[in-house]
């Protein structure tokens, strides 16, 4: 059953690869401008969850439902269109592209969508300048530091608006300093825009950050809010 006021529920998630079980009925659900923490050990599924609730993966069973639709009944083609849209996404080593510019890289999910270069550029450096890194803008990612790279890519999950930030072990390539200065931009970033956050993590300092916490072992959620 879906929690009421949720943004973004499972019900009952089954999810395999080959006879190895990933998810065994897991449940979770989030509302806007909430921080919920996906705790877990490594293997425990925490990151399948992610890749389901973000529609990259196809669950065997159960019912993923984002603003009142099931993705399952959406097309490969709009749940890419989600994904550039209503999701953001932030990954354990950035993932920005090497031949752009940080400027350039947070604007590619406004470009993608078809906003000229100059609006896409300004929104670009407008998000830089809130996660305190401006003074790269016209770097390479090889150019700059760990962190100020994290920061890039968080700067390019919260460029186009989205409704949900989908963060895989963000601060899992930082030390301890910059890992906190990490999950404090991307919390209060959120918030400000009343975006939630799905934070997968195994550290109990991130979690902190969270509203509350899931936790995830043998593929099974704990989501006291959904069974409540």
């Amino acid at each position: 059953m879906t929690p009421v006021g949720s943004l973004l529920s499972a019900d009952g998630l089954y999810k395999s690869y080959g006879s190895t079980p990933a998810l065994d009925g897991a449940c979770f659900s989030i509302h806007p401008g909430e921080v919920v923490a996906v705790m877990g050990p490594s293997g425990s599924g925490k990151s399948t969850l992610l890749h389901c609730l973000a529609g990259i993966v196809t669950p065997d069973r159960g019912t993923i439902t984002y603003a009142g639709r099931e993705l399952s009944a959406m097309s490969d083609a709009e749940r890419s269109a989600l994904r550039r849209t209503d999701f953001g996404f932030v990954f354990q080593f950035g993932q920005l592209v090497p031949e752009l510019t940080c400027v350039e890289n947070v604007a590619l999910p406004l470009r993608l969508n078809g906003v000229r270069r100059k609006q896409a550029e300004d929104t670009a450096r407008h998000w830089l300048e809130r996660l305190e890194v401006d003074g790269i803008a016209g770097q390479r990612p090889g150019e700059v530091s760990g962190g100020q790279g994290q920061r890039v890519a968080v700067a390019r999950a919260l460029a186009a608006s989205p409704k949900v930030i989908f963060a895989d072990e963000p601060t899992g390539a930082l030390d301890s300093l910059n890992g906190e200065r990490v999950m404090h931009l991307l919390t209060e970033a959120a918030r400000s825009t009343n975006a939630a956050v799905v934070l997968v993590t195994h550290e109990a300092r991130v979690a902190a950050y969270s509203d509350r916490d899931v936790t995830v072992r043998d593929g099974r959620a704990l989501d006291l809010e959904h069974t409540a």
